[in-house]
This record gives structure tokens, sequence and C-alpha cells, in this order.
């Protein structure tokens, strides 16, 4: 299996870009612990597919983008480098293929994931699925069970064919997010749907700025010029004027894109 490897990655320097200072152990804690203070440090975003920019699977480029210029991802940037902080903790892990749920016809799999193997369990880790992603590891083994995160609620269905189907509670009611089956994929693997989501004018990256962090309260999205703020469940939205939108990024996602500030392709 062709697992993620990097020359320039350091864990040491990983852990600094997401400020975690924690044990550095394989195992669910230290799994759980990354994962959260990734997913509130490094921004999904699509800021270079709307600059015209092919999205690069090359490792190294993925680590200089996200680590040394300080920037974010769509998913298999941040899941991407995910796998390479596991791979240097020693915990097993593979990449799954997810079909997005919530379009109105079906759609191909287009979306990365992980499944990371600790303590004799299988956990869904994602940090790359934006506006309902999970907050935390999922149990393969405990599909069926309502999940809270935080202020979110989350559900893993297991059919009878083996597939997995991740829900979010969403004002009041189940809302399906993607599919997806244990079958390993290799990082190659998922080349076409990176060209598929960073060229295909049908692609939603394409289409429209999307940027989102999490906090321990919630979230903040970026959609084209409107912002909002999930807190405690209560959102609050503005509209950013279009002259201001690198200062929203800055502000509130801690990206800043001026030109020359730093080279990662």
């Amino acid at each position: 299996m062709d697992l993620m490897q990097a020359k320039n990655f350091s864990l040491a320097k990983y852990c600094e870009r997401i400020g975690y200072e924690g044990e550095l152990k394989a195992n669910e804690n230290t799994l759980r612990l990354l994962m959260r203070h990734q997913l509130m440090t490094v921004p999904f975003e699509n800021l270079d597919v709307l600059d015209g920019k092919l999205v690069s699977l090359v490792p190294e480029k993925i680590v200089r983008k996200i680590v040394d210029c300080n920037r974010g991802g769509y998913c298999y940037e941040v899941n991407g480098l995910f796998a390479l902080a596991l791979e240097a903790l020693g915990i097993e892990y593979q990449f799954v293929a997810a079909r997005p749920m919530f379009y109105p016809t079906k759609r191909p799999k287009t979306h990365m994931a992980i499944i990371a193997k600790v303590d004799g369990r299988e956990l869904l880790c994602d940090l790359g699925f934006g506006s309902y992603g999970i907050r935390a590891p999922m149990d393969l083994g405990q599909s069926g069970r309502s999940i809270e995160q935080d202020y979110d609620t989350f559900m893993l269905e297991k059919s009878e064919a083996g597939e997995y189907l991740l829900k979010a509670y969403v004002e009041g009611a189940w809302a399906n997010q993607y599919a997806f089956d244990s079958h390993p994929w290799e990082w190659i693997d998922f080349a076409p749907a990176n060209y598929l989501n960073s060229t295909h004018p049908d692609a939603i990256f394409v289409q429209k700025r999307l940027v989102i962090i999490q906090n321990l309260a919630g979230r903040t999205i970026l959609l084209d010029a409107s912002l909002q703020a999930i807190q405690n469940g209560v959102t609050n939205k503005m509209e950013i004027e279009a002259g201001k939108i690198d200062v929203a990024l800055e502000t509130y996602f801690g990206l800043m894109r001026l030109e020359g500030n730093c080279n990662y392709e």
C-alpha cells in the first residue's frame, strides 16, 4: 500500500503549526487531540482553485503550503497532511473514497477520508468535509448510535453490504453527508477526483469561495462574501464588502494571500 511520505515533513513543525504541545503516542487520545488541534488551526479552503490553479497532490508541496506558508486546503490536502502525522507516529491508517450524499443527484466518490486503526479499533477521521464535517474520530464499530461532538451530533449507519453513511443532525432532522466503504485507496487514486474538483465547472470549489475553520463553540464559514459564525448552535451572518475579502480571510481564518508572501509551488 502506497501511504503518504514527504521528505520535508517534520512532526515537530506540524505540531507547532497546529499549536499542539501534548504527548505523541500511537494511541486514540493523541489521534483525537491532533485532529482537534488541526481542525481549529488549519482552515478548509479552496482559494487556489478560485485562482485557477490545479491543487497539487505532491506531498512535499502540501507540507510547504500548510505548514511553512500557513495556508489551509481542501480534503486531499488537509487529510493528506494528517496522514503524514499518523505515519510519523506509527498509527496504522488507510485512505477511503467517499461519495457526497447531499446533492439531489448521485455524484462520484470525490471526497477523501481516513480510517485510522488504534487500540484495536477502526476510527473514521476527516479534517476536510466542510460545514458539517466531524469534529473527532468516530468508531466504525458504533454504527447506528448518535454521537455528540461539542454542539454537533453525528451518526454512522452501516448497510448490509458493508457501506457506511455519515449523517449529521441539522435543524431537527438527520441529513446525509457522505457514504464510503472500507476498501483502501492509495494516494494516487485520488488524482482524477482532485482534477475534477480543481477544474470542472460543475464542481462547487470552482464556483464558490469556501473557507471554514472550527473552534471550541462551533465554526466560522465564508461562502463567497457571506460570513457565518456558528457559536453554541446559534448562527450569525454578515456580508463582507468586495474589497475587504482579504482582510476577512486574515481576521477570521488567519490566511494571508499577499503575492510572494510564501512560495509552495
